[in-house]
């Protein structure tokens, strides 16, 4: 990657994370509109990328995380006086961050067995040990900012994001391999499309939810 791509990647990248940030704390009615616009922009990247696949197993990959976050009290399913709060989905970004962040580090420098090389040919088994690593240290200092969930649910996380989160990045690259482009679009200036950035999310806030509704996690 060239240096100016690289700062390019690492300016963008962080805006963008200050605004999803910002949005998702602000308000619950920011909270919803910036979802709402995420969840029509990255329906739209996948009905570009399909390309005659099957209609019903790429929207529902792409629709069910944002019905999910909409319609079915997520950020009030810890909360027993049912009041917004974003910390549920605040946990998820940090840690799946943490996981991409450093899978991506660690690969780069290291990484040498692919884990799909025909689907997505930079993803390693190195990467994803580092990210699996420094996920389950991440942890502890979410533990000391975030009292939504409790340590041992916490940990339950960190074991089961690094799964969830590179399933849904190898279905994303799997439509984009299919559709023969590299990124599923040109919003984000050195990262992609909306879905590119979003793709990790996409397995991981559904299982999230049937987490604390199955544990009854409501620490």
């Amino acid at each position: 990657m060239k240096i100016n791509e690289f700062y390019k990647r690492i300016i963008f990248g962080t805006l963008y994370v200050i605004i999803l940030w910002s949005a998702t704390s602000y308000s619950e009615s920011s909270f919803g509109f910036l979802f709402a616009v995420l969840g029509i922009v990255c329906t739209y990247e996948m009905w570009q990328l399909r390309k005659g696949q099957s209609k019903l197993i790429a929207f529902s990959y792409v629709i069910v995380p944002f019905i999910i976050i909409q319609f079915f009290g997520f950020t009030e399913l810890h909360s027993p006086e049912n009041k917004f709060d974003s910390s549920p989905i605040l946990v998820l970004f940090i840690m799946t961050w943490v996981f991409d962040t450093f899978a991506y580090m660690v690969g780069s420098k290291i990484g040498k067995n692919k884990i799909l090389p025909k689907i997505s040919p930079k993803k390693s088994w190195e990467g994803f040990i580092g990210g699996y690593i420094f996920t389950l240290l991440s942890v502890y200092f979410i533990n000391q900012y975030f009292e939504c969930f409790s340590l041992n649910f916490l940990i339950l996380l960190a074991l089961v994001i690094p799964f969830t989160a590179s399933t849904g990045d190898f279905i994303a690259s799997y439509y984009k391999r299919i559709a023969n482009v590299k990124d599923s679009g040109v919003l984000i200036p050195g990262h992609g499309g909306r879905l590119d950035r979003m793709d990790a999310f996409m397995i991981s806030i559904p299982v999230l939810y049937i987490l604390i509704n199955l544990l009854n996690e409501n620490s």
